[in-house]
């Protein structure tokens, strides 16, 4: 039976490409389903300021009127021209596992990548680093975070059948907390040093009125230390504010760290919050009626702590502020309970973060891949 590709043009439609992966992981005890409101603004322009700078056309495949696959193709203006290249991105690709789909789904985005006059094609991307990106490749039996996709083996498979190769690798880390050990001597003698030579402090908040009050200080410093990044968009103040409201009510007041200078500058941060994966799968995409109830929960649910991001301004690095923040962190989650630290993707490639917590046992359980074809 033939593949039918079409455009979404409407919220209808718009709907139909979110319900898509609702329907092939139904049954999966791993997908965590995003809240379906938060979609819906994703792709609203006139809600998501990353369309100032980038437009999307979305795809959904059909086979007898029933829709079996998706992909949406991002042209990032603001990525282009930062690292001078004519590439287009693609997200949010789902599919049966049929070759067939697959393929009818990327000549579509290919098609007007070279309507555009691209000459590249990677993915899956979002606008920005705050959106989810990288297919999984290893961890296909564990839990992902709410900030990033999960996908069945095949989709490997199918998009190197589709002519796509390896551009980067993310890893994941789960850590073990130090419950029975505690934090080793020999770094909290480092961090004394640390403190008693540079002026540095870490800044625990009291409330989260106090740490709003410095989330606009903080988008900015995430801005700055993440420019060098691979994939990295700069983010308008737009975008700060939308990230800042999309995002803080889920943070844990405690879970964030940031640390100043002298002068009360924030020269380093790091960000964690409550693993919210189980909360979310339970909620089903919808925060009523009692979604909200079970991400609430899960806020107050003590057990995989989250960490989203973290970065140091640049004359700062090497210089022991991301010791400092670490074992603020780490008192933090013993005092909670938390029994590990789900690290969130790096690139495989940075192995400063990695070595940060070598001291702890990490565990490598998962890696995302970026993918990348010649279209032109």
């Amino acid at each position: 039976m033939s593949i039918t590709i079409k455009t979404v043009s409407c919220r209808r439609e718009l709907k139909t490409f979110i319900g898509v992966p609702f329907a092939l992981y139904r049954d999966s005890p791993y997908w965590v389903p995003p809240l379906i409101s938060d979609d819906l603004a994703t792709f609203n322009p006139k809600k998501n300021p990353a369309y100032e700078t980038a437009q999307t056309r979305l795809f959904v495949a059909y086979r007898d009127g029933v829709p079996v696959g998706r992909i949406a193709a991002i042209l990032n203006h603001a990525a282009n021209k930062k690292y001078q290249t004519k590439n287009l991105r693609f997200g949010w690709f789902d599919t049966i596992n049929e070759l067939e789909v697959a393929r009818s789904l990327f000549v579509a985005v290919e098609a007007w990548a070279r309507e555009l006059g691209m000459e590249t094609l990677t993915g899956p991307h979002g606008f920005c680093d705050f959106d989810p990106q990288g297919m999984l490749t290893q961890g296909y039996d564990q839990l992902p975070t709410i900030a990033t996709y999960y996908n069945y083996p095949y989709y490997v498979e199918l998009t190197e059948r589709c002519g796509f190769e390896k551009e980067v690798d993310y890893v994941e880390f789960l850590t073990p907390a130090p419950t029975e050990t505690g934090i080793p001597s020999k770094l909290t003698r480092i961090a004394e040093r640390v403190r008693q030579r540079s002026k540095l402090r870490v800044v625990n908040f009291e409330n989260k009125r106090q740490l709003l009050r410095r989330a606009p200080e903080l988008f900015r410093l995430v801005d700055e230390t993440f420019e060098e990044i691979y994939g990295s968009v700069p983010l308008s103040k737009d975008q700060m504010r939308y990230y800042i409201k999309k995002y803080i009510s889920f943070v844990n007041y405690r879970t964030v760290k940031i640390a100043v200078n002298e002068r009360d500058e924030m020269v380093g941060f790091m960000l964690a919050m409550p693993s919210l994966s189980r909360g979310f799968q339970k909620a089903r995409g919808r925060l009523l009626p009692l979604g909200w109830w079970h991400i609430l929960k899960s806020l107050h649910s003590y057990d995989i702590l989250d960490f989203y991001l973290a970065g140091i301004r640049a004359q700062y690095r090497g210089k022991g502020v991301d010791l400092l923040m670490q074992l603020q962190m780490i008192e933090v989650a013993l005092d909670l309970g938390f029994s590990a630290a789900e690290s969130n993707p790096e690139l495989e490639s940075n192995k400063k973060v990695q070595a940060q917590w070598k001291h702890f046992n990490p565990v490598l359980h998962k890696r995302r891949r970026i993918f990348r074809k010649q279209v032109a």
